[in-house]
């Protein structure tokens, strides 16, 4: 076996002492670094990562000329920033979703990854979910024939945001999902949505999106933390199958609904469409963060684009500030097919 990449971490609170915790225990990986500004975050890395290095400031990751590769964990809103110092120090990156929260950050970070020859690979960690991609191989096969819709919900009794809409913070998993999917950037979004509890706000607690794409396809996105009932679903349909993804379920995640929804010629003034029989899809179960995590590692070794490329990030971006604009104009179609905005 190779040697193990050294790593650090920057942002060791919520969701980054998982990356903690995973980079720490990953074969393959030397957690050399954990940064946070926060003492007690340090503190829980520390007990996660006895061996690495804590500390409280960016700047010893990004001068330490041993170190390959950074994972950056922290607020959303430092992503750019701190991703631009790494790869300028040449530093492979791995960056929590989203990539930036401005458009033209995101695609700056493509094009200095490209100029600078480093992996830059963004937290759509649902990509890496054996049933998504198991149902991307499905997609793939033609299984489901020519894709038509994809409606998505996620939705919980969450945790009230007032820096962050339901949008910004639960969507960015479903629009890399139908981008992996579909293959395309859609044409343009609506969204609308509404502050139903910290009244007066303009955070969102509720948002459903619509997602036309250029060859007649759509996508629906619906985001809520006022849910009693915690939803991860999804469902996908095509012209000769139809997939399900429930997350929630602790068998039978992924089925496949065989269904024929060609259109005779000859139709007259309603077509029934004919149900086949169900399927359960089988899938080897592994933890979606260590698959993404060593997908990570393998980029880095290989020098190969991982399916989290900039490029997907960049269009989960471009999609989340169209709904967002959308949003903020009462639910008004916003285009994505600029001339200046394609890749």
């Amino acid at each position: 076996m190779s040697r193990p990449i050294r790593v650090g971490v920057i942002g060791a609170g919520g969701w980054g002492q998982n990356h903690v915790r995973t980079f720490a225990s990953l074969a393959g990986a030397e957690l050399t670094h954990v940064c946070d500004t926060s003492e007690d975050a340090r503190g829980r890395a520390t007990e996660l990562a006895p061996e690495a290095s804590v500390v409280d400031d960016a700047e010893q990751l990004f001068g330490d000329a041993a170190l390959e590769a950074i994972v950056i964990a922290s607020d959303a809103s430092t992503h750019a920033e701190l991703a631009t110092r790494a790869m300028r120090a040449g530093k492979d990156v791995f960056v929590e979703k989203p990539l930036a929260l401005d458009p033209r950050d995101a695609e700056a970070l493509r094009d200095l990854s490209r100029e600078k020859e480093r992996v830059l690979m963004v937290g759509h960690l649902l990509l890496y979910h054996p049933a998504i991609t198991r149902l991307h191989e499905l997609v793939q096969e033609g299984r489901l024939g020519r894709l038509l819709h994809l409606h998505s919900e996620r939705q919980n009794l969450g945790v009230l945001r007032r820096h962050e809409n339901a949008w910004y913070s639960l969507a960015p998993h479903d629009l890399s999902i139908a981008h992996l999917l579909f293959g395309a950037e859609p044409e343009s979004v609506v969204a609308q949505g509404a502050c139903l509890v910290d009244v007066p706000g303009d955070v969102e607690d509720v948002v459903h999106a619509w997602l036309r794409y250029a060859d007649g396809r759509v996508a629906q996105v619906a985001s809520s933390w006022l849910d009693p009932a915690k939803t991860r679903r999804l469902t996908l349909v095509g012209t000769r199958a139809m997939a399900v993804f429930d997350d929630m379920l602790s068998e039978a995640k992924l089925t496949l609904h065989d269904a024929d929804l060609s259109v005779p010629p000859d139709a007259g003034a309603a077509v029934r469409f004919a149900r086949g029989p169900m399927e359960v899809v089988p899938l080897s179960f592994r933890s979606p963060l260590e698959l993404e995590c060593e997908a990570f590692l393998d980029s880095v070794r290989t020098r190969e684009a991982p399916l989290a490329d900039a490029q997907s990030g960049v269009a989960v971006v471009r999609a989340l500030d169209a709904g967002q604009r959308s949003l903020r104009a009462g639910g008004t179609p916003v285009s994505l097919t600029r001339p200046e905005d394609q890749p």
